[in-house]
């Protein structure tokens, strides 16, 4: 065989080669392949160039789609919540007046809706999130600790949105699916990041779960998101990005529910952080949003006497009454079918712990709420918010450990309704919490207090010889363990 048909065999079967490979792994075998034979003498070098002529350029290419693929851009963490509560002291001892705290289904007494309460996985989520592309970031985060008829750990979505970035910078975005409603500060707040065990009433009852289904714009300037990450990369317990400015339409009905009325709830919020000159930092903010709330009803024990027995319920007060127990069920006006008015106003300060820090959060407004008297849920004003002090110690050492400590103390008090609860129940609450977190490692904290409730019990249970909603005073222990991976 002469030299020329061997180079050109040579050449053919290189070619083949290339042409059967994937272009990735060309990038790294098949050009060293063609350098090879035109070392070796096999192909000349003119003949080696022509053969790698635009193959470099298709390479590259290729690189920078891979590189955009959704493997290269997925991120995954999240955390898992593990509590434990002792009731103290001899309040709340009264069967016909049990405690049931309805955020934390730990806290109870031996009368309680779910009398044998021990060690609870509050929460376990994954967070799926990243970025494709420059336009486009998802968060997607599902709860494996929620819960459903009696049982726990029930799997159920909490967050599955896309920002949707009009620039490259982000300081444009929308944000399109079920996320977190942009109202107050604490709602904002990741539960991994919040201090104490459970956001304050008067502000958490505005959004269930805080999260609903909407479009929601936010604007944030470079500055202010530099000042964001900077208190965010401080531990300063931070409440995330959600914008200096934000607007948005969502349901209203909250998280994994349908809306009810074919009506939008309107939502505006405005932050703005800033540094004094002594490197501290602050934020202050306002938030409000209005819309037609339609809250679930059932039957709830309403009073206790020696009436007649009559099991069905009256048209007209909705009530019955069976061996001197009265159950009722509320009654709603044709006017309100499709929702009542449903509007707040918040004010948000927040002064971070460098070492020392306050933060506070007030709100205003109207919402539906059961009137016990008339057996009515009716239009009804509420207010009420927290204060809470802190102090963050850094570099605290125990054993191997070297973490940081934050004691605090919060009061909140709540004079309203909590809608999103059945027949939306009248809640006055006056909290006194005395706490302290230790991070003892960025994946491991521990954290303890002790509650002094002053509240209205809001599970409807339909407990013989229990009257729903009433107050209660109690004590209580509360211990979580925190795993961040």
């Amino acid at each position: 065989m002469n030299s020329k048909l061997h180079r050109i065999l040579s050449a053919a079967l290189a070619g083949g080669l290339l042409a059967g490979l994937s272009l990735t792994a060309m990038a790294d075998s098949n050009i060293d392949l063609v350098q090879a034979l035109v070392a070796k003498g096999v192909l000349t070098e003119e003949e080696g160039a022509l053969l790698m002529k635009g193959r470099t350029n298709e390479v590259e290419v290729q690189k920078k789609k891979e590189s955009k693929s959704w493997t290269s851009r997925v991120n995954i963490r999240g955390y898992v919540q593990n509590r434990v509560t002792k009731m103290i002291g001899d309040d709340g001892d009264n069967p016909r007046n049990p405690v049931d705290l309805w955020s934390d289904r730990s806290v109870g007494t031996d009368d309680s809706i779910n009398a044998d309460k021990n060690f609870l996985i509050r929460r376990a989520r994954i967070i799926v999130f990243g970025d494709y592309g420059d336009h486009l970031s998802y968060y997607i985060q599902p709860d494996f600790a929620s819960s459903a008829s009696g049982t726990n750990n029930i799997a159920q979505l909490r967050d599955a949105y896309g920002d949707i970035n009009i620039d490259k910078a982000k300081v444009h975005r929308v944000r399109v699916g079920q996320s977190k409603v942009p109202y107050g500060f604490e709602n904002l707040q990741s539960s991994s990041n919040r201090l104490a065990m459970d956001r304050v009433d008067a502000l958490n009852s505005a959004v269930r779960d805080e999260r609903d289904t909407g479009a929601f714009y936010y604007y944030t300037p470079e500055n202010v998101q530099a000042m964001f990450k900077e208190i965010n990369d401080k531990g300063l317990k931070h409440s995330g990005n959600y914008g200096m400015l934000a607007l948005g339409l969502y349901n209203g009905q909250g998280a994994n529910r349908s809306d009810a009325n074919d009506n939008y709830h309107v939502v505006a919020r405005a932050t703005y952080p800033w540094k004094t000159e002594t490197g501290q930092i602050y934020e202050a903010g306002i938030q409000g949003y209005h819309g037609q709330y339609v809250p679930t009803i059932g039957r709830y024990n309403s009073a206790f006497g020696t009436g007649s027995s009559s099991s069905a319920l009256s048209s007209s007060t909705g009530r019955s009454t069976v061996a001197g127990t009265t159950t009722a069920q509320p009654v709603i006006g044709a006017q309100n079918a499709k929702g009542y008015e449903d509007q707040r106003v918040g004010v948000s300060f927040i002064m971070y712990p460098q070492p020392f820090g306050l933060q506070a959060e007030w709100n205003w407004g109207n919402t539906p709420g059961l009137d016990l008297a008339q057996n009515r849920i009716e239009d009804k004003h509420l207010q009420g918010g927290y204060v809470q002090a802190m102090y963050k110690i850094d570099n605290f050492q125990f054993l191997e450990t070297n973490g940081t400590l934050i004691p605090f103390i919060k009061w909140q008090y709540f004079d309203g309704y909590n809608k999103a609860e059945t027949n939306a129940p009248e809640n006055h609450v006056n909290d006194w919490e005395f706490g302290l977190e230790w991070q003892l490692a960025p994946e491991v904290e521990i954290m303890a207090e002790y509650h002094r409730m002053k509240r209205n019990n809001l599970v409807t249970g339909n407990r013989t010889g229990t009257q729903d909603y009433q107050s209660f005073t109690a004590d209580a222990l509360r211990v979580q363990v925190q795993y961040n991976f």
